[in-house]
């Protein structure tokens, strides 16, 4: 900003005629000065990916390391958020890599892109080091201006057939004796509702070694996992998974039910595992691995994962904020 001490200048005529000349360039000058500053790649950015003759979802985020170098980390299609060393970015071009995790390739994933306004759009080069095409949208606070008002539990699962439910592929779920159960890798099982914020009780049990997960509003997998004396962390038992870890491991053994008490406001999100809180008012970053799609200022459904190991549910009560 520009400032002058005008009760220095003397009323001449040829002041009265700067003064009002910067009166009228000001406007201008602060203009001049807003375009040139350039567009940040710092943040966090929602990406559809064009891959497979359909659109997947991922998830950037970046960050200043020091003085000028730019890191970060992306969730790309599968597993979990991956770290990246370092972001080359240049007149509005970025580039980066990635090693493979649980990809079919050997390769590194080679990521290149443009920054516009608030959008980022490039290819990646991907199995083969073949290049797909993605965009991407700076991702929504999701920050809530008030404390919810919660509505009326609902009971998602009735104990007698999959009412309220589809399957996102060939059914293996099945009810028995009042039980949800998958009793073989298969699809994954998704509520007809969407939901905003919410409450959810749910009570699950699992064979030694097993891995499965609830998908929060289709897009935050909260992982269970036979974790039973491992050290918490962000792939356990009870994690969002590959963003925030546990504090601590209250897995019971295999065989037994075990529960979740899980509140969703925004991003902030509280899980009470086995009745011991775990993880208490939290941000979820973005989206996780596996999640339906990356629209995150929008509702979502329930998810429960059947693509992995056996896994049994029982008492799905979830109360909805208020409208």
């Amino acid at each position: 900003m520009i400032l002058f001490n005008y009760s220095n200048l003397k009323t001449t005529k040829t002041n009265r005629l700067l003064i009002c000349l910067l009166i009228v360039l000001l406007p201008y000058m602060s203009i001049c000065q807003q375009i040139q500053d350039p567009p940040s790649l710092e943040g966090r950015w929602n990406i559809d990916v064009e891959i497979f003759d359909r659109q997947l979802p991922a998830w950037l985020e970046v960050k200043k390391s020091g003085h000028s170098s730019l890191v970060g980390r992306i969730m790309f299609l599968v597993g979990s958020a991956r770290p990246i060393s370092k972001i080359n970015f240049d007149d509005g071009n970025f580039s980066f890599s990635i090693p493979p995790q649980w990809d079919p390739c050997e390769d590194d994933i080679q990521f290149e892109g443009i920054l516009h306004a608030d959008s980022i759009s490039g290819i990646v080069r991907y199995i083969e080091q073949k290049e797909y095409k993605w965009s991407g949208n700076r991702a929504p606070s999701l920050k809530r201006e008030t404390v919810p008002e919660w509505g009326t539990p609902i009971k998602l699962f009735n104990g007698k057939d999959l009412q309220g439910w589809f399957a996102n592929g060939e059914n293996q779920w099945i009810v028995e004796s009042g039980i949800l159960k998958s009793p073989k890798p298969g699809s994954n099982l998704i509520t007809d509702t969407k939901f905003t914020d919410f409450k959810l009780h749910i009570e699950f049990r699992y064979e030694k070694d097993s891995n499965s997960g609830i998908f929060l509003r289709g897009r935050y997998e909260v992982q269970i996992s036979d974790s039973k004396g491992k050290e918490p962390d962000e792939i356990q038992f009870s994690s969002v998974y590959g963003l925030l870890p546990p504090n601590e491991m209250v897995a019971k053994d295999a065989g037994e039910w075990q529960s979740f008490d899980i509140t969703l406001i925004g991003r902030r999100v509280t899980i009470i595992a086995n009745g011991i809180p775990v993880i208490v008012d939290q941000v979820i970053p973005g989206i996780t691995g596996g999640a339906l799609d990356c629209y995150e200022s929008e509702p979502g459904p329930l998810v429960l994962q059947g693509d992995h190991t056996p896994i049994e549910f029982q008492n799905i009560v979830l109360t909805p904020v208020k409208k």
